[in-house]
């Protein structure tokens, strides 16, 4: 095993790959603080500020899998480093819009070229690291820098915002984007599959019409409830991928290889990682909500409060790879399952006022015990795919964990309005905001009240799915030791 072992090389070029994911992922976050001066400054509407807060998922998402297989074809360095440039051209582009419709088109370039970047560095940290023990820490360690961005971006954006104009936010993943340019092509390995056919241009608009749609139709769910049109969209991105399967069984050399799904190992971790993020990514959104709506904190303050959650969930990704060469991964994972279920447990005891450490040990355990999944099971997938198929088995944990954020948003979150609706007088509006800015005393008591009740509900409803992936876990992985 010792000619598969990394050296220093390899570990430097994990450094050139992991910095513009943590300035990526802070670009991603710092969005959210900076979306009222964009719109002072640009005069959006509301629809276009959704539009300019969306756009970016929607193309990464959609573009996802098709750049993981072309990375395959044409080598994952090759276009890391094309991805690279072009985000940071449309970074620029964003920062210096003149108006809403420039800045949503710079989103969406922003989110083509992004879908470029995790697919080709998890294949390239995949054939970098052969050896299975060191691949888990560095797939751990890339893991740390994305959830660092998560950490610092509030802090980051919060100082930009107030010593420069709005535009400054989107110039922070340019020096990186430089850097990688610069390095890539002497520290990067280029790996490419040899024997990949062409592109087949009809499955990409296929896989296209199916993602786009389906994203669109969540979200919406998620902002204006059971509606028409989200229920067609729905309905039509899941005939689109019908068609797009049927399609793909069909050909010699497909956009995407079904085969990859006859790994039970493979296919365990991908769904184990897909409910996962569906349930952890609607909690972030209850918390935030709960800290600055029902305990009155500033956005600065609720982000300290979320900082332990955060760390907890570095220590996890960077410890779990290490803990794997001791307990197989079935155990593993589903024991730190089961830690957040603890987690999501002490969510339900969270009050209807202020309770930030209570609401802070909650988010702590529940992201303390998803670390091996996220960690492990990544790994899992991209190393249970031939290495010629590496990119598109990293693309497809990518879009699993875009699928299961928007759906677990959309499902939960409707989940808790509907309650909220139910047990608020028509004074306390159609969300906790509406009743905090424009309710009387008794109407914020009652509105927050309801708020938590709902959010008990998600984490209970949370706790018993993760509880039954856990055991599916336990189960179909426990033949897969660990290295």
């Amino acid at each position: 095993m010792n000619e598969h072992r990394a050296g220093w090389r390899e570990w430097a070029g994990l450094g050139v790959l992991a910095l513009p994911t943590l300035l990526v992922s802070i670009d991603v976050f710092v969005m959210l603080l900076a979306l009222p001066h964009i719109s002072e400054a640009l005069g959006a509407t509301s629809t276009q500020q959704l539009w300019i807060m969306d756009i970016y998922g929607f193309m990464l998402s959609g573009f996802m899998i098709t750049m993981g297989t072309l990375g395959d074809r044409i080598g994952r360095r090759k276009l890391l480093l094309i991805g690279s440039a072009a985000f940071g051209l449309a970074s620029v582009l964003a920062a210096f819009s003149t108006s809403p419709l420039t800045l949503i088109a710079s989103r969406a370039l922003l989110g083509v070229a992004g879908s470029t970047l995790a697919p080709c560095a998890l294949a390239l940290i995949t054939a970098m690291f052969r050896d299975p023990k060191q691949r888990g820490l560095a797939i751990g360690l890339w893991l740390v820098c994305f959830m660092g961005g998560a950490a610092v971006g509030p802090v980051v954006g919060g100082v930009l915002l107030e010593n420069f104009w709005w535009g400054s936010v989107f110039l922070l993943g340019v020096p990186a984007m430089i850097l990688l340019m610069i390095l890539g092509p002497l520290i990067l390995p280029e790996h490419r599959d040899e024997s990949a056919g062409r592109l087949d241009f009809r499955s990409v608009a296929l896989s296209l019409a199916a993602i786009l749609p389906i994203v669109y139709g969540l979200k919406e769910l998620a902002r204006v409830g059971p509606e028409p049109i989200p229920f067609l969209a729905l309905a039509g991105g899941f005939a689109f991928g019908i068609a797009f399967v049927r399609r793909q069984r069909r050909l010699a050399d497909p956009l995407l290889d079904l085969r990859l799904f006859g790994n039970r190992a493979f296919s365990t971790a991908l769904g184990c990682m897909f409910a996962g993020t569906m349930l952890m990514g609607a909690l972030m959104m209850f918390i935030s909500q709960h800290l600055q709506l029902v305990g009155g904190l500033s956005p600065l303050r609720a982000g300290l409060w979320m900082l332990p959650g955060v760390a907890a969930s570095g220590i996890a990704f960077f410890v779990s790879p290490l803990l794997a060469r001791r307990i197989r991964p079935a155990y593993l994972i589903g024991g730190g399952i089961g830690l957040s279920c603890v987690g999501l447990l002490v969510l339900t005891q969270v009050p209807a006022h202020a309770a930030p450490a209570l609401v802070a040990i909650g988010f702590a355990l529940t992201n303390l015990g998803a670390g091996p999944f996220v960690t492990l099971g990544t790994d899992l997938v991209v190393g249970n795919a031939p290495p010629a198929k590496a990119g598109s088995a990293a693309a497809l944990n990518e879009t699993s964990g875009e699928f299961g954020f928007a759906l677990g948003i959309a499902l939960l979150g409707s989940l808790a309005t509907a309650v909220y609706r139910s047990s608020t007088p028509p004074a306390a509006g159609e969300t906790l905001a509406d009743a905090v800015l424009g309710g009387d005393g008794s109407v914020i008591a009652a509105a927050r009240s309801a708020f938590v009740t709902g959010m008990h509900l998600a984490a209970l409803v949370s706790a018993v799915i993760l509880a039954g992936v856990a055991v599916a876990v336990v189960f179909l992985l426990r033949p897969t030791t660990s290295h």
